[in-house]
């Protein structure tokens, strides 16, 4: 290859750059394929996926034959999708919250924590409010999961976990409105203690 030739391709690559093949995220199953859990979380991780899932629960729905749960022959079929799809996110997004609440909450107030009592106080206002975030996502939930008990018999191929979940709602088997207020509860204990502490305590 002659130099000539050399200095044209470069430019070539220089003047006209190759385009990625993306493609724009627009639909609710392709946020929430975005949402991942990780082995080791942080907090902006658990951000991210509740970014994802929260996006997921305003965007369209693609077409019938890329739904996550197969097979949709029917609108009723297309309907009890779309509510278990919306049941299962609100659930992974109080999942998503509650974990977050997780690494600022304390499961117990240490007396050798009293010289770090404001700090102690402040991440537990931080865990309340994020208990609080999920709490307003569990009569979504519910609601859905009403919504897609039209035809319990059917199940699709795929997401058999969502079914799972519906059930276990619709029995009052999981009860995040419960797990959640017993959460507060114990937040609240734990701030008590730290509230009491005082020069004393250390």
């Amino acid at each position: 290859m002659n130099v000539r030739t050399l200095v044209i391709l470069l430019l070539s690559i220089l003047v006209f750059p190759q385009v990625a093949s993306a493609y724009p995220v627009q639909y609710a199953e392709q946020f929430y394929k975005l949402f991942h859990t990780q082995l080791y979380r942080y907090p902006e991780n658990y951000e991210e996926n509740i970014w994802y899932l929260e996006r997921a629960l305003t965007s369209d729905f693609c077409n019938p034959l890329y739904a996550l749960g197969r097979p949709i022959n029917d609108s009723t079929d297309w309907a009890k999708y779309r509510a278990l799809f919306k049941m299962h996110v609100n659930l992974k997004i109080i999942e998503q919250y509650r974990g977050l609440a997780a690494k600022f909450n304390r499961e117990k107030a240490y007396f050798f924590n009293a010289p770090w009592k404001e700090e102690n106080l402040e991440s537990l206002k931080i865990a309340e409010h994020f208990f609080r975030a999920a709490l307003y996502y569990w009569p979504e939930a519910r609601r859905w999961a009403r919504n897609a008990s039209t035809k319990p018999w059917d199940h699709y191929e795929g997401i058999e976990a969502w079914e799972d979940e519906r059930y276990r709602i619709m029995q009052g088997e999981l009860d995040y409105g419960e797990i959640i207020r017993m959460d507060l509860e114990h937040l609240g204990r734990v701030r008590a203690e730290f509230e009491a502490m005082d020069e004393n305590t250390y």
